[in-house]
């Protein structure tokens, strides 16, 4: 049996290697996480592309498909070996894992690996095509010279033609891999849009806080409504969807500003890096926002709604700059995420006891109570959460929120894939955070809202804040037939609440 014969290290093997290896470590720099915007979906395609063409080129060889993107791939992970989160650290055998491995490296390699092995693999066929012209073209000539009495050159010899069926099928694959390379430049090139609203304001756009641009949905039938910025939950999460999904309502009696957080959908390319990812980064990023869209809208206060993990930095910015709020109305409030997630613990191990989940429940009691250091060691609470504390969940708010306009393709994928790696970046620096230590008085007014099902620990946690909370006015409300994203289970009440918020704060309905 022949030995596979391996390209010698010539000169022109490492002019044509060495381009793959510089595109990784620019990539390294440039997007670690993969690109955040279309045009940088769109540059990388195009770029890797033409890498791999140089490469397949000067090397002509097949080998070319895979040292090129073997050595890109080890240049992107040497670079960004200094980061952390789930869809750049090692992969992981868990249902999180496998979502962080396809939605991450999976993700960025259809926009770089992919392309570069169609270049090489078109770069190295063009040269041998090239080469093989050549010589016939050579050949052509010496026989012409033999005919003139000259002495023909020595003729190489021929090797067997390779068999049809092969070649077809080998080039049907290469063209396909380049239809589905045009495909994936195309679809991510598509624009995101929101549907206008005659003489209201539809946008989408960024907003500078002076560190980082953060992505926002800026939406009212009225531009002189008054402002509402919504802020989503976990460290990088997006609620656009559900906001446009669940509460278009909002959109009558106020000018909605929905915030992706950084290192969420619109925000991606923020999330960098993941030691300044703090509270107070956080709580300075809106303060920023709330700052421009006062200027912008001409409006001395605007009301804050902030859901789950948002609320400790809604709660936080209202604390340290009350001047800036007509309100505070925080959904799923969070207290105390260390407390909560120990009760939450307990209430999933004796849940898993009581039904028969075994399994699930030793492996919880050998992990222990949080907090934890890493995000996959909450995954087990987190992905049990629904089955623990389950009841008749209503369709709204728990499902198809990415599937709106408002996104792009790659901005619905940075949505399910965002919160991984931001809770993995934010949630171990909160586990000190207690309202009822650090927050015992609010200088506006305050509603706090809960679904009637709402995990039980968290529940008492928000009552024993409630309790003792001095505020102008407080108000505790809970939805019935509702858990953890009430705003979105129950969108008729809560758009009402709102109103009376307004009226109540204001002396004026909305």
């Amino acid at each position: 049996m022949a030995k596979p014969s391996f390209p010698r290290p010539t000169p022109r093997l490492v002019a044509a290697f060495l381009p793959p290896l510089l595109w990784g470590l620019v990539v390294g720099y440039w997007t670690p996480r993969g690109p955040g915007t279309g045009f940088e979906a769109v540059a990388s395609v195009a770029v890797s592309l033409a890498v791999g063409l140089v490469a397949g080129w000067l090397s002509r060889s097949r080998w070319a498909m895979l040292a090129g993107p073997v050595l890109f791939a080890v240049a992107v992970e040497l670079v960004r070996i200094r980061l952390r989160g789930p869809t750049v650290d090692a992969p992981h055998l868990s249902g999180f894992g496998v979502a962080a491995l396809l939605l991450g490296r999976g993700l960025h390699g259809l926009f770089t690996l992919l392309p570069l092995l169609v270049g090489a693999t078109y770069g190295a066929g063009l040269a041998r095509r090239a080469t093989r012209a050549g010589r016939r073209a050579t050949r052509t000539a010496a026989g012409r010279s033999a005919v003139a009495g000259e002495p023909a050159a020595a003729q190489e010899p021929t090797t067997a033609p390779r068999r049809p069926g092969w070649v077809w099928l080998r080039r049907g694959a290469t063209g396909l891999l380049a239809a589905v390379v045009l495909l994936v430049a195309v679809v991510a090139a598509l624009p995101a849009r929101t549907d206008r609203i005659d003489g209201g304001i539809a946008e989408l756009s960024t907003m500078d806080t002076g560190s980082r641009s953060l992505g926002l949905m800026l939406r009212g039938a009225d531009p002189a409504a008054p402002v509402l910025l919504f802020v989503p939950g976990g460290p990088g999460s997006s609620e656009i969807g559900a906001m446009r999904r669940h509460l278009a309502a909002l959109e009558q009696r106020f000018v909605v500003a929905t915030l992706d957080r950084r290192g969420a959908a619109k925000s991606w390319d923020t999330f960098a890096p993941s030691s300044s990812f703090t509270l107070d980064s956080e709580v300075a990023d809106l303060v920023a926002v709330v700052e421009r869209l006062r200027t912008r809208f001409r409006q001395e206060k605007i009301y804050l709604v902030a859901h789950s993990g948002g609320s400790l930095v809604g709660v936080t910015a209202v604390q340290r700059h009350p001047e800036l709020f007509h309100a505070y109305v925080g959904v799923g409030q969070a207290v105390d995420l260390r407390e909560a997630d120990r009760r939450q613990h307990a209430d999933t191990v004796a849940w898993a006891r009581r039904t028969g989940r075994d399994g699930l429940a030793d492996q919880l009691t050998e992990l222990g109570p949080p907090p934890y250091d890493r995000m996959y060691a909450y995954e087990a609470l987190l992905a049990n959460e629904a089955g623990a504390f389950d009841y008749d969940r209503p369709g709204a708010g728990t499902s198809g929120i990415v599937d709106v306009p408002e996104y792009t393709l790659l901005e619905q994928v940075h949505a399910l894939v965002g919160p991984l790696d931001g809770f993995d970046a934010l949630y171990p620096k909160l586990q000190d955070v207690d309202l009822r230590r650090q927050v015992r008085q609010l200088q506006v007014p305050v509603w706090l809202v809960d679904g009637a099902h709402e995990v039980p620990g968290r529940l008492a946690l928000l009552q024993e804040w409630y309790d003792q909370l001095q505020a102008p006015r407080k108000e505790r409300v809970v939805l019935d037939g509702a858990g953890h994203r009430s705003l979105f289970e129950r969108p008729g009440p809560f758009a009402d609440l709102l109103a009376r918020v307004v009226t109540e704060t204001s002396g004026v309905g909305v």
